[in-house]
């Protein structure tokens, strides 16, 4: 979250029935709210799947399986911004081929 101290208010946060503070900014807030409601509902759906569902195993199953979930999306990003260049390169050399011709 954010380190600007004077424009950070706690935030309460439940993640299966422990709460949490966290100091975010007011802009900061909606996306903390909406992150921990993810976690929360993935840590409920993991819990009756897992063995030993300790309150750490949880977090760090979901923990990595968001990061996994995170890194496959980046790199489709990645490889779209690839063919959006490779695209918008040849769009360059045709838009350059005509004009030089007129």
């Amino acid at each position: 979250m954010s380190s600007t101290a004077a424009s950070s208010e706690p935030v309460n946060i439940r993640l299966l029935d422990r709460e949490f503070l966290v100091a975010c900014s007011d802009e900061e807030r909606p996306g903390l709210i909406a992150a921990a409601a993810l976690l929360d509902s993935r840590m409920r759906e993991l819990r009756g799947k897992v063995a030993n569902p300790g309150f750490d195993r949880l977090a760090v199953l979901v923990a990595l399986s968001v990061t996994h979930e995170f890194l496959s999306l980046e790199k489709k990003c990645e490889l779209q911004e690839q063919v959006i260049g490779g695209s918008i390169e040849q769009l360059r050399r045709k838009l350059e081929a005509t004009l030089s011709g007129a």
